[in-house]
């Protein structure tokens, strides 16, 4: 059991509740529960377990923030909103995977890091912001952001208008080794969150820039560097749909790499939702992976023994 390793990304919708009345960060440490209750299953039943998550709503609602102290205190840049995301709900991750652990009287450290993550600087996805962040708004609102703040907005699958940020390529984690040496110690690691820090290299030195890293293309090159088994994508919808939100849609339960690329090509997957969950799956099983799991939080368990969610394998099922 100790050998299996599973990369496990938590959606950073999945640590809001959006409902009013709003209590930011106390939702967070309640809502993080139900997937810390399942990721600490897992360590006990499959073994090593690397925890990623998203930050997309988090990093939005820092940058609102310094928007609006902006009169009073310097704005943060872009890289340092995505550091102190990575802080905060790692930190409320660790406390309540920890306090879950403590209740059952499992002995397991968990680690949560901030993790720079380095990019291509030349990444034409610099000059086409594509990346998701903050709330979602309805059309006239989204028009007023973007005359009124200049920021650019989509509609993203049919749920509403976002704020949508540069999210180029991850090419190097670059606290790897030090990953990979905790989880060998037997830690829980809470790592590469938010897609890691997007950071470039200039000779001996790397700067931070200004961008937002999607979270599963980092936690698939994560899993692939770790010679992960599995890796699960916790989301908002609990499978993966063909003809996703049309009278005619159909769940996927076990799929190969070469049916999910078919199903890409017919144009399935949205790109602002879906899509790169797809990526991800594609280059984690190309580089050696066992399976994708994609699933919804309290469905991870089942997901995991092919009770519920899809379930990507490389070859013929």
């Amino acid at each position: 059991m100790a050998a299996h390793r599973t990369v496990v990304a938590i959606g950073g919708n999945s640590l809001v509740d959006y409902s009013p009345p709003s209590r930011g960060n106390l939702d967070t440490h309640e809502l993080a529960r139900e997937v810390c209750e399942e990721i600490a299953t897992i360590a006990q039943q499959h073994g090593s377990v690397v925890v990623t998550h998203g930050n997309g709503p988090q990093v939005g609602f820092e940058l609102l923030r310094n928007e609006m102290a902006s009169e009073m205190v310097p704005p943060d840049g872009m890289d340092v909103n995505v550091a102190a995301t990575q802080g905060y709900i790692g930190y409320y991750l660790q406390q309540v995977l920890g306090d879950v652990l403590e209740e059952r009287g499992e002995d397991i450290p968990v680690t949560s890091m901030v993790t720079q993550v380095v990019v291509d600087p030349d990444d034409p996805r610099f000059d086409d912001p594509s990346k998701p962040v903050g709330p979602f708004y309805g059309s006239r609102e989204a028009e007023r952001m973007s005359r009124d703040r200049g920021w650019v907005m989509k509609e993203d699958a049919g749920r509403g208008w976002r704020r949508v940020v540069p999210s180029p390529i991850p090419r190097k984690i670059v606290e790897m080794e030090a990953i990979k040496a905790l989880v060998d110690s037997g830690q829980i690691v809470i790592c590469t969150g938010g897609g890691g820090v997007p950071v470039i290299r200039e000779g001996f030195k790397i700067r931070g820039v200004a961008a937002v890293i999607d979270k599963d293309h980092a936690s698939s090159l994560l899993a692939v560097g770790l010679k992960a088994d599995s890796f699960v994508i916790s989301t908002s919808v609990c499978r993966v749909f063909k003809n996703y939100g049309r009278p005619d849609q159909e769940g996927l339960d076990r799929v190969t790499l070469e049916e999910l690329r078919k199903l890409e090509r017919e144009g399935h997957f949205a790109p602002g939702s879906m899509l790169p969950k797809i990526r991800a799956v594609e280059n984690f099983l190309e580089g050696g992976g066992g399976r994708v799991v994609i699933t919804c939080p309290g469905k991870i368990l089942d997901a995991m023994e092919g009770r519920a969610g899809t379930t990507v394998v490389p070859g013929n099922g």
